[in-house]
């Protein structure tokens, strides 16, 4: 019997303290050859709020699991009529400084990968190149029957023509896209199926309770083990699919530094966390290391 996702986690009392000396992040980025890993909490700036932090989503809010998504035709209406509404806005969100200095990092040499556990598409919108997308990107659509991969914005026109005048007002939107709305408010929203063969759509995200492509994974753990250090920017490492990469990079020597308000389940294989806004944080690093953030030095 599968086992519910792990979506909480309490932090242990003998963690090392958040530090908010930013040296040995500005340090490990001079080096060169750093592999971001990059969490919800990148996004926070941009409107986007993170699972886990002061006001998490998590706290009003339980994820769509994979298993609940195909076992039930009534769950997927509610998932989409979430997810429609959601997306009218996610698609609105732009990325913030945290992002662009990601992104400037990338383009003077420093970085030698990004994986991301973000859905958003916002490292790529702000010029990040090659990113790594662990948990798969709410802009693709998928059928689970055919296998054939369809963008989010045909969807989305679809879902309009077949729910004209579907506006509820939600109370408030998540990580994964999907907006807060009662059942009273999903009412009969009605689902499209697959245009090419009528199957079941779903985006193409990894739910909490499914495993992350076995190709993807190893991808990852090969930038890692190729890393000079692990650089974990607004994640909580709740979920073993961001930690295995932090416990690979601790076992192999390699430094992990983390940049996160809060603790982390990843802080006891760390050499630092830096207990910072990460918008703040990355752009005073960026300076210290002379990096233009949006061609300018940043300030």
């Amino acid at each position: 019997m599968r086992m519910r996702p792990t979506l909480h986690w309490t932090p242990e009392e003998d963690l090392p303290p958040g530090s908010t000396d930013l040296e040995p992040v500005a340090d490990a980025l001079g080096a060169g050859g750093v592999v971001v890993l990059s969490g919800a909490g990148i996004s926070t700036e941009s409107g986007i709020p993170d699972y886990r932090g002061e006001g998490g989503s998590l706290s009003r809010h339980t994820p769509m699991t994979y298993q609940d998504f195909t076992g039930s035709d009534r769950a997927r209406r509610r998932y989409w009529a979430r997810s429609h509404l959601g997306w009218r806005t996610f698609r609105r969100a732009v990325p913030n400084t945290g992002h662009r200095a990601v992104a400037a990092f990338g383009r003077h040499g420093l970085l030698s990968g990004v994986i991301t556990q973000n859905v958003d598409g916002l490292h790529q919108a702000a010029g990040s190149e090659g990113v790594l997308e662990l948990h798969g990107g709410l802009d693709r659509v998928v059928c689970l029957s055919c296998g054939a991969v369809s963008e989010r914005r045909e969807l989305a026109r679809r879902l309009e023509e077949a729910n004209a005048g579907f506006a509820p007002v939600a109370a408030g939107i998540n990580p994964d896209g999907d907006a807060d709305l009662t059942d009273e408010q999903v009412g009969d929203f009605r689902v499209v199926p697959c245009a090419v063969c009528g199957g079941v759509l779903k985006p193409d995200v990894v739910f909490f309770g499914e495993n992350v492509p076995p190709g993807r994974v190893e991808h990852c753990r090969t930038l890692v083990r190729e890393a000079t250090s692990l650089l974990v920017l607004g994640s909580s490492l709740t979920v073993m699919s961001g930690l295995r990469f932090v416990r690979q990079a601790a076992q192999a020597g390699t430094p992990v530094l983390i940049v996160n308000r809060d603790p982390t389940r990843g802080d006891r294989h760390a050499v630092t966390r830096v207990a910072l806004p990460l918008g703040t944080a990355l752009a005073t690093v960026a300076e210290r290391l002379g990096v233009p953030v949006d061609g300018r030095t940043a300030a």
